[in-house]
C-alpha cells in the first residue's frame, strides 16, 4: 500500500548508513555507497511528494494500532514539502561531500553519521506524534554534534561547546513542555492534542506550555536573543557540513513551531505580539551582525539568523497570505542557504580563505563560475524575479495591511542590509583585484581532477537550477503555498485524516 511507503526514505538512508560500517576505511567505496543511497532517498521522496499531492495525507500506523495509540508517520502538504526540500538539499550536499572532505574526516565516519543526520531530519518531518518528534530532534542533534567536531579544531570544539550547550537547554525545555502537555490531556498524538486541548479549562497552563515549546524551538531555531550559539558554530566546520546546518536545521525548528501554533496551540494577540517583537529583534540584530564581518562564512551565519526573523513574523502575523509568504520563504530559504555556504567552499577551494580582505579578482578568473554565484547571491538577496523577491510580497503586504509597521520597517531594514552585505561581498570577493594574483602553479582548484572539480560545481549548479525553477515557476510555488497555507489554517482535515481515516480535505 502507498501508505507503507512513507517509511521508505527513512529506511533508505538508515540502510545506507549500515552498508557504511562495512567500508570504514574504504574511502572511494563509502563515497559510491553515499551517493546511491542518497539518489534512492531523493527518488523516494519524489514519490513520496507526488502520493501526497494525490492522496491528501499519507498515514502509517505502526504496528497497526490505531490513533491516537501507538507511533504514527504522516504526511500532508507541509511535511511532504519539507521532505522533499530535504531530498534536494542532502543529494546535492552528500555529491558536493564527496571531494570537498578530506581523506580523514571521511574515514572518521563522516558519511555514516551525515545519513543518520538526514534520517532524522525526515523523521521529524513526518511523525504525528509528539514524543517521537522529540527523539528525531535528538537523533539529530546527536549527529550534528559529531559532524560540528569531526576533526576535532581548536575553533571546532569551541564552537560546538556553545552548539551542544545551547541544544541541550532546547531540548530539556522541549521534554518539560511534552511532559506538561501529556499530564494536562493524556495524549502526545499531535491530531488527538489538538482536540483535547480544546477542553482543558486552565487556559493560563496551556498558554505557558505553548511559550515553552516555543522557547524549545526558538533556541533551536536561532531567534533573539538565543542566537549568538548560531554564529560561533556555524563557520567552523567544513562548507559541506556547513551547507547541511544552514539550510536544514535551523528549519526543522521552523517546522515544528508552525506545526505546534497551527494545530495545537492557536495563539492569543499577546503571542502574536511576542513572536512578533522576536521576529523584530531577530532581523535587526541578525542584520546588524553582518554588516562588519571579513569572513564570507561568519557574515552569512548572520544572515542565516537574520532571516529566520522573516519567518517568525509569518507566524506572529498569523494570517493565511502571511502563511503563504513563510511557506514560499522556507522553500527558497532552506535551497539558497545550503548553495551559498557550498558556494563558499568553492571560493576557499580556489583562494583557500574566505577572509574578504584577503579575496579578489574571482571574476576575472573565473567568470562563468562568478556569474553563477551572483546568481546565488542575487536569489538570497530578493532580486526580481528570483526566489528570494516574491515570498517577501506576502509578507510587506501583510504587516502594512494589519498595521505592524515597526514589523514593515524590520523586514525593509533586514532586505536592505542583505543588499548591502552581498554588494560588498561581490566587490571584495569577485570585483577588486586579488592581493595575491593565481598562478598555474598556485591554483589548487584548477589543478584538481576532471571529476573533482565536477563534484564540486556540479551540485552548486544543481541548486542554483533549484533556485532559479523557484524564482520563475513563482506561481506554482505558489500555489503550492497557498494549499499549505489553507491546511495550516483550517488543521480539521488533518485532524480528521489520522483521528477517523477521513482524507477528504
Amino acid at each position: 500500500m502507498m501508505t507503507n511507503f512513507i517509511l521508505a526514505p527513512i529506511i533508505v538512508h538508515l540502510i545506507t548508513a549500515i552498508l557504511l560500517l562495512f567500508f570504514w576505511q574504504k574511502v572511494s567505496a563509502q563515497r559510491i555507497i553515499s551517493i546511491i543511497g542518497n539518489v534512492f532517498a531523493f527518488i523516494c521522496c519524489i514519490r513520496l511528494f507526488v502520493a501526497t499531492d494525490t492522496y491528501n495525507y499519507l498515514i502509517l500506523q505502526v504496528g497497526n494500532w490505531e490513533a491516537p495509540f501507538g507511533i504514527i508517520f504522516v504526511s500532508d502538504t507541509f511535511s511532504s514539502i519539507m521532505v522533499m526540500l530535504t531530498a534536494i538539499v542532502s543529494l546535492a550536499v552528500g555529491i558536493y561531500s564527496t571531494f570537498a572532505l578530506n581523506l580523514s574526516r571521511i574515514k572518521y565516519g563522516y558519511f555514516f553519521i551525515f545519513h543518520f543526520l538526514v534520517m532524522g531530519l525526515l523523521g521529524a518531518f513526518l511523525t504525528g506524534d509528539l514524543f517521537n518528534l522529540y527523539v528525531w530532534f535528538e537523533v539529530v542533534i546527536i549527529s550534528s554534534f559529531v559532524l560540528l567536531t569531526l576533526g576535532g579544531k581548536k575553533l571546532q570544539m569551541e564552537g560546538s561547546i556553545k552548539y551542544v550547550a545551547m541544544n541541550m537547554l532546547a531540548s530539556i525545555i522541549f521534554l518539560t513542555a511534552i511532559g506538561i502537555l501529556y499530564g494536562i490531556t493524556g495524549t502526545l498524538n499531535m491530531a488527538d492534542l489538538a482536540v483535547k486541548i480544546k477542553s482543558v479549562e486552565n487556559e493560563g497552563l496551556v498558554s505557558v506550555t505553548g511559550l515553552l515549546f516555543f522557547a524549545g524551538f526558538g533556541i533551536k531555531s536561532a531567534v533573539f536573543p538565543m542566537y549568538f550559539w548560531l554564529p560561533s558554530s556555524y563557520h567552523t566546520p567544513p562548507s559541506a557540513i556547513a551547507a547541511i546546518f544552514g539550510g536544514l536545521l535551523t528549519k526543522m525548528g521552523i517546522y515544528a513551531m508552525i506545526r505546534m501554533f497551527t494545530l495545537i496551540f492557536q495563539p492569543d494577540e499577546f503571542t502574536k505580539n511576542l513572536f512578533i517583537g522576536i521576529a523584530i529583534m531577530t532581523l535587526i540584530t541578525g542584520a546588524l551582525g553582518a554588516v562588519n564581518k571579513k569572513s564570507v562564512r561568519r557574515m552569512i551565519s548572520y544572515l542565516i539568523v537574520c532571516h529566520i526573523g522573516y519567518l517568525i513574523a509569518g507566524i506572529g502575523l498569523y494570517t493565511e497570505i502571511a502563511f503563504i509568504g513563510v511557506i514560499f520563504y522556507l522553500i527558497h530559504d532552506v535551497v539558497v542557504k545550503s548553495n551559498i555556504l557550498m558556494m563558499t567552499g568553492l571560493i576557499q577551494k580556489i583562494r583557500n580563505t574566505i577572509d574578504m580582505s584577503r579575496l579578489g579578482g574571482l571574476y576575472k578568473d573565473y567568470p562563468k563560475l562568478s556569474l553563477m554565484m551572483a546568481v546565488i547571491m542575487f536569489s538570497l538577496v530578493g532580486i526580481p524575479p528570483l526566489s528570494g523577491f516574491w515570498p517577501k510580497i506576502q509578507l510587506f503586504g501583510e504587516s502594512l495591511k494589519s498595521g505592524h509597521y515597526i514589523l514593515l520597517l524590520a523586514i525593509l531594514f533586514a532586505s536592505f542590509i542583505t543588499l548591502f552585505v552581498i554588494a560588498k561581498m561581490w566587490s571584495e570577493v569577485f570585483w577588486k583585484e586579488s592581493p595575491k594574483p593565481l598562478t598555474e602553479e598556485t591554483d589548487a582548484f584548477a589543478n584538481l581532477p576532471y571529476m573533482q572539480k565536477l563534484a564540486l560545481v556540479a551540485p552548486v549548479v544543481f541548486l542554483t537550477l533549484v533556485s532559479l525553477f523557484i524564482g520563475l515557476n513563482a506561481g506554482s510555488i505558489y500555489g503550492l503555498a497557498e494549499e499549505t497555507a489553507k491546511d495550516l489554517m483550517n488543521p480539521n482535515g488533518y485532524i480528521e485524516a489520522v483521528l477517523n481515516g477521513n482524507f477528504e480535505k
